[in-house]
């Protein structure tokens, strides 16, 4: 029992980190992912607090992981992490039943989990949480309790400030598919282009057994290799997945200006900036101060800018005669938007469709010193 207790605390201490700093290396990514939920459980009135919802749960998974490893205020930490696994396993079996929200978001965008794959995580996971619930009395601390009472204190500090750092700058650790370094034009590559598996679905059908006439559904592919016990009665509207293959990272990249596709003009350019505000009412209006000035020194330098939003265009001209900016507005959808930098504003920097820089709005001023001093 000593040996499971150890595993136990061990195991679900390391996840509950790993899980906690994922999301807090990109905690406006995981309120987006809150706010999927929200939108389900008719709890929208909670999106105005999703950011600070999200910075509790992470600073509150990192925590209880290290005061569990610790043995810590076991009572505390062992009710924190069975009322929190019971919480997360409720969402997650209603996501996968009703196929309501496709990623829980449990491990940010570094591993992704489907909604049945998220459900029966947690339920191994309740199973260790459960040994150290019932057996919490066995957990010897590791330290004497006011020494794991300030390393309790300092990791709550520490965790509080990486979740500060990476709100009001840019995730530490970039796992989308418009990190530093990505290519956009090789991300919307298909699995013909990469001559890679591609995926593979199959109609289905309602077939008939020959010797019981009983009616029954089937792949079409499945019952082209039983032909001789079944036969075709009609296909329905429904397909099934025989395999994923390969799939585009980028599917719903395009930039639209005055109804045009631009999108392999703006991919082809040697050098251009993309000012990028997924909703321009949300925006730091402060920012768009330097990014008037920004504009002017690109245009004298000849280089490429453009600003992409997914406001419509009557907020768009609004916001432009209020701020007398010059630059062009074109529309990309919000959700790409927000998928490509966690900032609004952002700018982003692209050399032949591959993003060589990204600025949160709190370190523009870097771009001077880097391109026009």
């Amino acid at each position: 029992m000593k040996i499971l207790i150890l595993i136990s605390r061990v195991f679900v201490s390391i996840l509950f980190i790993i899980s906690g700093l994922i999301k807090a290396n990109d905690t406006i990514g995981f309120s987006y992912k809150l706010n999927e939920y929200f939108e389900v459980f008719s709890l929208t009135f909670f999106s105005e607090f999703s950011v600070l919802i999200a910075a509790t749960i992470c600073v509150l998974e990192i925590v209880l992981g290290v005061m569990l490893l610790l043995g810590n205020r076991l009572r505390f930490v062992s009710w924190s992490l069975l009322l929190m696994i019971i919480f997360f396993t409720f969402l997650t079996l209603y996501s996968a039943y009703f196929n309501k929200v496709t990623d829980c978001g449990c491990f940010g965008d570094a591993i992704k989990l489907t909604p049945w794959q998220s459900f029966w995580k947690d339920i191994f996971l309740l199973i260790p949480i459960l040994v150290i619930f019932y057996h919490q009395e066995k957990i010897k601390p590791i330290f004497v309790h006011k020494k794991s009472d300030v390393i309790s204190i300092l990791s709550t500090l520490l965790s509080i400030s990486f979740v500060l750092y990476t709100y009001n700058y840019l995730p530490f650790k970039d796992f989308r598919p418009y990190a530093i370094g990505k290519s956009i034009v090789d991300g919307m590559k298909d699995c013909y282009e990469l001559n890679l598996p591609c995926p593979e679905q199959s109609a289905i059908y309602i077939v008939k057994n020959k010797k019981t006439g009983e009616l029954s559904k089937m792949s079409a592919k499945d019952w082209s290799a039983q032909l001789n016990e079944f036969d075709f009665v009609e296909a329905t509207d429904d397909n099934v997945i025989i395999s994923k293959g390969y799939e585009r990272l980028i599917s719903d990249f395009s930039i639209q200006l005055n109804n045009y596709d631009i999108t392999d003009s703006i991919l082809n350019e040697n050098k251009v900036f993309l000012i990028v505000s997924y909703d321009i009412e949300k925006a730091n209006s402060n920012a768009f101060e330097f990014i008037n000035d920004f504009y002017n020194l690109c245009i004298e330098k000849k280089h490429t800018i453009i600003m992409l939003s997914g406001s419509s265009s009557e907020l768009l001209e609004k916001f432009s005669s209020n701020f007398n900016d010059q630059f062009s507005y074109a529309f990309t959808d919000e959700t790409v938007l927000k998928t490509m930098i966690r900032s609004n504003p952002g700018i982003i920097e692209l050399e032949s469709g591959t993003v060589r820089n990204k600025w949160h709005y709190n370190k523009f001023n870097q771009i001077k010193s880097l391109y026009f001093d």
